[in-house]
């Protein structure tokens, strides 16, 4: 992969986590039960993680910051949300892993792996909401 396509993923990644962190402090917000709201708080505190995790290495490898955008507008309603979510996170799963297998970066490659496991999880969550 050029280097000018791993790092427009990367800050594709970056914009990504940074919609996912507003979206799911608003479904956070909109959940009916206080399990619901627990387990989408834990799951924005995984994509705050990636969001740092994934800006670090962009900043490592270009000397700058990415300045994050809100890629994706998340659904007001809760049941919409959760759908939104739920497809969000395996798209984000064929993402990463088209990155972390087209780079030959281990560091990079690692990262994006941990997060796949991370989105996995995520997506199996948002499915048991959906009613």
């Amino acid at each position: 992969m050029r280097q000018t396509d791993l790092l427009s993923k990367i800050s594709n990644a970056i914009d990504g986590e940074y919609s996912a962190i507003a979206c799911y402090q608003k479904l956070k917000n909109l959940a009916p039960t206080k399990k619901e709201k627990t387990v989408i708080n834990e799951i924005r505190k995984d994509e705050i993680s990636h969001f740092n995790t994934f800006s670090n290495l962009y900043t490592q490898l270009t000397g700058k910051k990415h300045t994050p955008h809100i890629s994706e507008h998340c659904p007001d309603d809760y049941s919409k949300g959760i759908d939104f979510a739920f497809n969000d996170e395996q798209q984000t799963v064929d993402m990463y892993l088209d990155i972390a297998y087209q780079t030959d970066n281990i560091k990079l490659r690692d990262e994006f792996l941990r997060a796949v496991h991370d989105e996995q999880n995520h997506a199996v969550w948002f499915l048991y909401f959906m009613k």
